[in-house]
């Protein structure tokens, strides 16, 4: 009796079970597995910011379409192309996803067909990292794969040769297509304008699906290429107007202060503004920075913000450079620096009689570089083959050469240039993943428990003392008198995907949006003997340091197209705009789609206060339009179309940046001019003054344990260490400036 019974059980599950030996019960079985990896790299690998049972629902079903539509095509074919189609179309979906989540881990955000073009950055960025970024549990992706080819090798599958009816096949291509269609009017319906108004890809995975974001992607892109062709100088009267409507006055105290400088910008990779003054076990992390930050002589800014997008540091440079926003996908360095125009800082200056250089420890193509240099107008590029033994291995870390020994380095072309100059120091040890050989680490790791968090603080550490020696050779070598200092962290160096860590290293027990917006804040920090220092509270960002650094060198930014607003202005509007979308402003913030006081961190929502609702409506308004703006200039090239009062459009050709070519110039400005610093020496060398401890030179760096007992615990942030800042008569001045 209960044989039968459980006869009749059996015989109903193989009824309404697939038959996985037919093609439709592998096609079903392959559906299913593509399904459930991709809804498992969603909720395990990514941070979507999923909220509601909608949301949920959504994220739940998004894989599905897309996996019916391209698995459904080898329902049109018979026995074993059927079969070993599904696998490969099963793979390809499959690579697409594991490079997806290798990309996020690194960026927080998705591969796009700009980033994919752009080959080498991202290859360099990915394989340089990989053994960091890579986890065990992502390879479970390609599971299903293999254990489908074994079975189907082993026969336990066994391949069905009979056709699968035309019909059934179209059918199915029909319902995976109407599905997508319902997911999208669903999607719509909880967030308008998903696919018009799009600055944050995330939305895009999350209510569409990675499948469906690729597809949306490629036909961005290419609409994007479209727009250079079909636009026109009138194009650009719209944004003129928005730029002048919203300028702001000079500040008659800072405006030319710094006239005829050299210029020195720092670019502090990945370096955070928690990091100024924050202390491990009591020791100080960064001291020579903090005391820099707190000097008399130092503006500091503790409420700007980095703004970039995909393209990270190359958005950065962008904007500090150009005064435009990198772009919504992919890095405008790399898509457009090459062929647009630009009216950037490097060609002002050289219009202004200076002499302009940037300096990085790694190839010249990285982010396309050394193209985009010679649209911003760089006289020169001194990249890796500049400098004695770069490819020795233990000179290198990461990204390119260790900040100390290319930094010195860097020194020996310094004092080449002739003066005034405005130079840029990219340095790079203080990048993801954080690694530091033991000889040049000086302080503990954090104790967060998540390892990619935790060694951060050593190479800040690292990038604080290498900073140390290059100023106090400027001292020692008299080039400080004469120069402002510029200091700039790039992009946060932890990101928001390590939220547990983040909430230790605040000292709080868990973290929401606003701490996270907050914890895009980077240092901004400029610095002069004799400059009217402080910490001043504007609220701004990367975009706002172009027309700054000009307008404290005299150079009017009036007839300009760029979207920043002098940080010394008494009149600006103190909005922060984000990549996405979402802002900062000096009243209300909106981040991952939520809203708060910015000054209290008080959640609100705008439906419930009319005033907060009118405020946030015009400052998203503004911002969206300053992006598109932004955006329309990039896309378009609508510069070349519009050349300011004052400025010599630069002509790219005029640019080389061969090691041979760089060597040739330095000579022939030497003979023309007699301003560089080794001319100040009776054509002496100043390399003597400099003083590294980089263990690769023969130096000594300090132990942890030296660290420990040297470094101070003032408040001022001064240490004693041998790599402090030579400059014992600074004090500290904490009254803010400005707004």
């Amino acid at each position: 009796m209960e044989r039968n019974k459980m006869q009749r059980v059996i015989s109903a599950i193989k009824k309404w079970w697939p038959d996985f030996n037919s093609t439709v019960g592998f096609f079903l079985l392959s559906v299913f597995l593509v399904w459930l990896k991709t809804y498992w790299a969603y909720k395990t690998k990514f941070s979507l910011g999923v909220s509601g049972s909608l949301q949920e629902f959504l994220l739940f079903l998004n894989p599905i379409p897309t996996a019916i539509i391209l698995l459904g095509i080898a329902l049109y074919f018979r026995g074993r192309i059927a079969y070993w189609l599904m696998l490969l179309i099963n793979l390809v979906q499959t690579i697409w996803l594991f490079a997806n989540i290798l990309y996020y881990r690194e960026f927080s955000d998705f591969l796009s067909l700009n980033i994919m073009n752009s080959g080498g950055s991202v290859e360099n960025n990915l394989s340089k990292s990989i053994a960091g970024i890579i986890q065990g549990s992502d390879f479970l992706v390609f599971l299903d794969i293999i254990v489908l080819i074994v079975l189907l090798l082993t026969k336990v599958i066994k391949v069905d040769k009979t056709a699968v009816q035309k019909r059934f096949a179209a059918l199915t291509t029909v319902f995976g297509i109407l599905l997508m269609l319902v997911g999208y009017g669903i999607s719509s319906k909880d967030r308008s304008g998903l696919l018009t108004r799009t600055f944050d890809n995330n939305y895009i995975v999350k209510y569409l699906g990675l499948n469906e974001y690729a597809a949306y992607n490629v036909f961005k892109t290419k609409q994007t290429a479209d727009v250079k062709k079909e636009a026109k100088a009138s194009d650009l009267d719209k944004i003129k107007q928005f730029v002048k409507n919203n300028s702001t006055l000079q500040n008659s105290v800072y405006f030319g202060k710094e006239k005829g400088k050299n210029v020195i910008m720092f670019h502090l990779e990945s370096f955070q503004q928690f990091l100024i003054d924050y202390k491990v076990n009591g020791v100080e992390v960064t001291p020579n920075l903090n005391k820099f930050y707190h000097d008399q002589n130092t503006l500091a800014f503790d409420n700007f913000y980095n703004e970039v997008g995909q393209g990270k540091t190359a958005d950065a440079e962008m904007m500090l450079e150009t005064g435009l926003f990198g772009t919504a996908s992919g890095s405008a360095m790399v898509n457009y620096g090459t062929s647009n125009t630009y009216q950037a800082v490097p060609a002002w200056l050289d219009q202004q009689g200076y002499t302009t250089a940037a300096f990085h420890g790694d190839v010249a193509s990285f982010w396309n570089r050394d193209n985009t240099y010679k649209s911003w107008g760089y006289d020169y590029f001194f990249s890796k083959p500049y400098y004695k033994d770069a490819d020795n291995a233990s000179y290198n870390i990461g990204y390119g050469m260790k900040d100390k020994i290319f930094l010195q380095d860097a020194a020996k072309y310094v004092e080449q240039l002739p003066q005034p100059f405005y130079a840029k120091l990219i340095t790079v040890t203080n990048h993801y993943p954080y690694d530091l050989d033991k000889q040049n680490i000086s302080i503990e790791k954090t104790t967060t428990g998540d390892k990619t968090v935790d060694g951060y603080v050593q190479t800040a550490r690292y990038l604080d003392q290498s900073f140390a020696e290059f100023l106090n050779w400027m001292k020692k070598s008299g080039l400080y008198d004469k120069s402002m200092i510029v200091l700039y962290g790039d992009h946060y160096g932890i990101s928001e995907n390590h939220p547990a860590a983040i909430a230790k290293l605040m000292g709080k027990s868990s973290v929401n949006k606003y701490d996270l917006a907050n914890w895009q804040k980077v240092p901004f920090i400029v610095h002069a003997p004799g400059l009217q220092g402080g910490v001043n509270h504007t609220y701004g960002g990367e975009i706002d340091v172009m027309p700054t650094l000009l307008h404290l060198l005299g150079v009017s930014t009036a007839n300009d197209v760029q979207f920043g607003q002098d940080l010394l202005a008494t009149n600006r509007k103190q909005v922060v705009p984000f990549r996405n979308g979402d802002w900062v402003s000096a009243e209300y913030m909106k981040y991952g789609g939520n809203y708060y006081v910015t000054t209290t961190g008080t959640k609100i929502n705008p439906k419930e206060d009319p005033r907060a609702k009118e405020i946030i409506e015009q400052t998203q308004a503004y911002v969206n339009k300053m992006l598109t703006y932004s955006d329309n200039v990039q896309t378009g090239d609508l510069l070349r179309f519009y050349t300011p009062e004052g400025f010599k459009k630069v002509k790219k050709s005029d640019y080389s940046y061969k090691k041979s070519d760089g060597l040739k110039l330095l000579k022939q400005m030497d003979k023309k001019q007699d301003t560089t610093l080794k001319d100040q020496h009776d054509q002496k060398s100043t390399m003597a003054d400099y003083v590294t401890d980089a263990p690769e030179l023969g130096g000594q760096p300090q132990t942890i344990q030296q660290a420990s007992s040297s470094s101070s615990t003032s408040t001022d942030g001064a240490a004693t260490d041998s790599a402090t800042v030579d400059d014992s008569g600074a004090a500290t001045d904490s009254t803010a400036v400005g707004q």
